[in-house]
């Protein structure tokens, strides 16, 4: 029986390293097969009662949208080149999260990701790239998949926003949360997205809420709870990928 084999990029090694042990004992990726140099891979057997094992390679990409994309794309490119190529791209991390939608601790899967940064400031408000009529602002997640992990999670299923500049003041919060009905906000999901599309992989985003999107207070901040929130979501998440449809995900 064929591996599911899982891209999952993070932001930071912190919330790759909750991510990996959620799913299972993690080692370093050899050279040849790594998707970066900060990567590790977690393989799961089969059980003997029909569940798929998983193949997931977990790589710390770096802060913000380029990052991500970069980081995504040179993956996917790498695993197709080898004749291995993804199943699934998943973009996992902590996050802040629009009150009341998404409280401290909970978790969000996204129904569809957007840049909500990108576009132009005019007197007569924000305009998106796709108002402006030379690009995409949002790409929608695997719709089946999603929705599945997300009812498996107990997670909050709704769009999560890519910014490229953390909110700071409720009043963008407040704005935001009106143009988008959003229940997170994050800084990479968009750009893994992106990278995910180019190369037809299914895509997700995970978010677990560390903070609530808003002024900034640091001393709010929830931050070891996310990470274990985070933990238990991914060894949830592999209950469904070893029992649910196999792939194509999209």
């Amino acid at each position: 029986m064929s591996a599911v084999r899982l891209l999952v990029v993070t932001a930071v090694a912190a919330e790759r390293d909750a991510a990996a042990h959620g799913l299972g004992p993690a080692a370093t990726c050899p050279p040849s097969a790594s998707p970066g140099r900060d990567a590790v891979r977690v393989t799961t057997g089969s059980d003997g009662l029909g569940h798929r094992p998983i193949r997931a390679d977990l790589v710390a990409g770096g802060v913000g949208p380029a990052a991500s994309a970069a980081t995504t794309a040179a993956a996917l490119a790498s695993a197709d080149a080898r004749g291995e190529p993804y199943d699934l791209v998943v973009c996992a991390g902590i996050a802040g999260g629009f009150a009341p939608v998404a409280a401290l601790g909970s978790v969000v899967v996204a129904d569809r990701v957007v840049a909500a940064d990108l576009g132009a400031d005019t007197p007569d408000g924000f305009l998106s790239v796709d108002a402006l009529g030379f690009g995409t602002t949002e790409h929608v997640c695997a719709p089946h998949l999603a929705a599945a992990v997300a009812r498996s999670l107990g997670a909050v299923h709704a769009p999560v926003l890519t910014v490229s500049t953390a909110t700071g003041t409720d009043q963008r919060a407040a704005a935001l949360r009106e143009r988008h009905d959003a229940a997170a906000e994050a800084m990479e999901g968009f750009g893994a997205a992106e990278a995910a599309a180019g190369h037809g992989t299914p895509f997700l985003e995970i978010r677990t809420i560390s903070n609530t999107v808003g002024r900034r207070d640091r001393f709010a901040w929830r931050i070891p709870e996310a990470l274990a929130a985070l933990h238990d979501a991914f060894a949830l998440l592999c209950t469904v990928l070893t029992r649910g449809a196999p792939p194509p995900y999209g």
